[in-house]
């Protein structure tokens, strides 16, 4: 959906406790936490019209954005 945040913690709100304590211990986890977070920022702001782009690097990035999410979720899983 455009103009939508997709920050982790709203993403995944039931692993919150996890979230924290993998961001805290974590090292790894926490950098692709924060890359995460500056992509998704990224993306909102393209959608948002404060940045123009091309719509193939607006799919990229969020092909990008997806991907972290899915290795996050699997590390997260794993606590």
């Amino acid at each position: 959906m455009l103009n939508e945040k997709h920050d982790l913690i709203h993403e995944l709100p039931e692993h919150r406790d996890a979230i924290h304590k993998l961001k805290t211990s974590n090292n790894h986890f926490s950098r692709l936490f924060e890359e995460y977070h500056e992509i998704d920022h990224e993306v909102h702001r393209i959608e948002t019209g404060v940045e123009n782009t091309s719509d193939e690097y607006l799919e990229e990035k969020k092909k990008q954005r997806l991907h972290l999410k899915d290795e996050l979720l699997a590390m997260i899983k794993s606590v």
